[in-house]
């Protein structure tokens, strides 16, 4: 009976705590002002926390269930095949400028 009761004790400050951050830390809060429900927080053992939780904590934002229409960024660099085809583009120029030169340079010694 004495865990239970300190299993009760823990969860009832956990709640506590949890209720006081999440009320002071969002800019509003909802059915009552913000000072009143910290008193009821505090001064309402356990009922107090809950009750904040399922009726006086903001709801969240309705997500929109459409469509994503901006392409996700890639993570990496060698993830993004525009930077890998620009680096292929850049890379097959230089290769194609230095055969040029050994060529131009194999003329020259014969």
């Amino acid at each position: 009976m004495v865990r239970l009761f300190v299993f009760l004790a823990a969860v009832q400050l956990v709640l506590l705590v949890l209720a006081l951050i999440s009320a002071l830390s969002v800019p509003r809060v909802r059915n009552m002002p913000r000072a009143l429900w910290v008193l009821v927080i505090l001064l309402i053992p356990l009922l107090g926390p809950l009750a904040y939780f399922l009726t006086g904590r903001p709801k969240a934002p309705p997500r929109e269930r459409g469509p994503v229409l901006r392409k996700p960024r890639p993570a990496a660099p060698d993830d993004d095949p525009d930077f890998l085809r620009s680096v292929d583009t850049e890379q097959s120029k230089r290769d194609r400028e230095l055969l040029a030169q050994w060529e131009r340079d194999l003329e020259k010694d014969e």
